[in-house]
């Protein structure tokens, strides 16, 4: 899940004008990607882009996925992410993510149900980017509640990977700095990903027929 510039640059109160050049590299870095908006849904905040999987990951239900089979790889959509508060999250603020994520998966589940061409798709995963270590068991019981099942790589990074991470890293950190240098930290820098899946069978039961303003299904 790529994580740029979360507000439009004319939203930004930290530096604007670096603000408005992330602003125009994210745009450039989702056509490239093919990132598109699956849902004109206000409360969405999630973009999608279809790829080619790179490992071998068996689910909790059974979906077996192979590598170079189609998957869904969802990115932030960073402008309709509730805007943190100056003094950090609250519980206000992790109520609306909560419904922003259940709204988006909602949206996600009618969207793959309107696309025989998606058929053979039955993964969705993303990379959630952690501030720490530490906190990845967090991530991981907060995706959990939404069917997501956290897959950490065990095999070692190659450099090149390991070197695209860190651009990514200072891309936040800049897009932090941006808006809100106040908030920056030291340890941005270190951020680590937790993959997570979702098997395509849970997602509709989950969210397929729901209310998309309610809570998550059983």
């Amino acid at each position: 899940m790529a994580v740029f510039a979360r507000h439009s640059p004319d939203s930004c109160y930290g530096h604007p004008w670096l603000a408005e050049t992330l602003f125009a590299f994210d745009t450039r870095l989702r056509q490239h990607h093919g990132v598109v908006e699956y849902s004109a849904h206000p409360s969405c905040i999630f973009r999608l882009e279809i790829a080619l999987s790179d490992r071998h990951v068996t689910l909790a239900d059974g979906t077996d996925l192979q590598p170079g089979e189609r998957i869904v790889r969802l990115h932030f959509w960073n402008a309709h992410i509730p805007p943190v508060p100056d003094g950090g999250t609250t519980i206000r603020w992790a109520r609306r993510m909560q419904r922003s994520i259940s709204i988006s998966l909602h949206e996600l589940a009618r969207y793959l149900s309107s696309r025989p061409d998606l058929c053979d798709i039955w993964v969705i995963c993303g990379d959630v980017p952690s501030a720490t270590r530490s906190q990845c068991r967090q991530i991981e019981y907060i995706m959990a509640h939404y069917g997501f099942e956290t897959m950490m790589e065990t095999r070692p990074l190659p450099f090149t990977e390991r070197l695209h991470r860190l651009g990514e890293n200072i891309l936040i950190s800049l897009t932090v700095f941006a808006q809100n240098p106040a908030a920056l930290r030291l340890d941005t820098l270190q951020r680590v990903r937790v993959p997570i899946y979702l098997s395509r069978r849970t997602l509709e039961r989950k969210f397929g027929s729901q209310n998309p303003t309610g809570a998550v299904g059983a």
